[in-house]
């Protein structure tokens, strides 16, 4: 009786202990340029422009928000970390 009682605490405590299909599958990132914060800028496209500014796209963005790193897009006119500023 008692060998019996001690499995299926065991048991309980395994189904406790394992995550449900939901927590197991891995959540879909977003795929963003790592060089800019605040804004999801599509990593390797052809060029993003300021929205409202003088740029030609094909993408444009408003702003203002953070260059953390190379400023490759040249959104950041002033080069004082902030970009698409007005």
């Amino acid at each position: 009786m008692r060998h019996r009682s001690i499995v299926l605490v065991l048991s309980a405590c395994a189904a406790v202990a394992l995550p449900s299909a939901a927590q197991s599958a891995a959540p879909t990132k977003q795929k963003c340029d790592r060089n800019y914060s605040g804004r999801c800028l599509k990593p390797n496209v052809s060029d993003y422009d300021c929205a409202g500014g003088s740029g030609n796209g094909p993408y444009y963005v408003s702003g203002p928000f953070r260059v953390v790193g190379s400023d490759h897009y040249r959104l950041d006119a002033d080069h004082d970390g902030i970009a698409c500023e007005r």
